[in-house]
């Protein structure tokens, strides 16, 4: 296979592309692990605002 005027083996070519694969595939994990870490936090988050706690929290510090 030829590119840009230079010849690479077809092995490396597959290789390469392997390597690409790999990386691309240990990002895409790193980043849904990311977002299932900001989901449960907002879901944390909304849960203790059903329950009243930020008001709770927010009447303490008034009384103060």
């Amino acid at each position: 296979m030829e590119i840009f005027g230079t010849t690479i083996p077809l092995w490396a070519f597959f290789l390469i592309g392997i390597v690409a694969v790999i990386i691309v595939w240990k990002l895409l994990k790193f980043a849904i692990k990311i977002l299932l870490i900001i989901i449960v936090f907002f879901i944390i988050l909304f849960g203790l605002d059903y329950l009243g706690i930020f008001d709770l929290i927010q009447g303490i510090v008034t009384i103060i």
